[in-house]
């Protein structure tokens, strides 16, 4: 009994934190920071405006990926959905640059092209890394950018986001534990890929 119940509990710990993976994806928190932005920051665009951006960043982070890696596993470049070697990694991590670098020319509101230059700054250095046998967690490299992008909305309105700051770090614990738990990858990958997205964000804030 006590075998079955420990088994038990391992397969849901399992469940768990794959659900989180998935729920806190890399192509799905670019969609959430801006939603968040909308929501915090005072601004003067109507509702059809910010669902028109909206729909466009959904678009280009999420739908676009998604179909790239659909078109990528039929060509036989990766043979998951979700690459995990270096070598897979690094046409879709290519592709990732560029389209957060169109994103960036597209949109034409200052924090969220600061947010899509920055992003796309640090998938280029996480690109780099791949050259040192280094593969950065794109999952905390999100939530880095994330939080580094608050960082910065913080100094630049006046305003305290402390307690988004602070969510987004237990969040970045949970998602950590989880990638470790199952075994995607290992504490430093988990520790460069935060902090190359929260100093991404913040280089880009402070010395262009």
């Amino acid at each position: 009994i006590r075998f079955t119940c420990g088994a038990f509990t391992k397969r849901n710990i399992v469940r768990f934190y794959k659900f989180i993976s998935v729920i806190l994806h890399p192509i799905v928190t670019p969609t959430i920071g801006v939603m968040l932005y909308f929501l915090l920051i005072p601004n003067t665009f109507i509702s059809a405006q910010k669902i028109n951006i909206l729909s466009l960043i959904f678009i280009a982070t999420y739908l676009i990926p998604l179909l790239i890696l659909v078109i990528f596993k039929k060509l036989k470049i990766i043979e998951t959905y979700q690459p995990e070697s270096i070598k897979e990694r690094k046409l879709p991590l290519a592709l990732m640059v560029t389209l957060f670098y169109i994103l960036n020319n597209i949109i034409n509101l200052r924090d969220v092209s600061s947010l899509f230059y920055a992003t796309s700054i640090g998938l280029f250095i996480v690109y780099i890394l791949f050259y040192f046998k280094i593969r950065a967690s794109m999952h905390l490299f999100s939530l880095g950018i994330s939080i580094g992008f608050f960082m910065i909305l913080s100094n630049r309105y006046s305003q305290s986001f402390i307690i988004v700051i602070s969510i987004l770090f237990l969040i970045a614990g949970l998602l950590g534990s989880a990638r470790l738990y199952l075994k995607a990858h290992s504490a430093k990958e988990i520790y460069i890929g935060f902090f190359t997205g929260i100093l991404s964000t913040l280089t880009m804030y402070y010395f262009l």
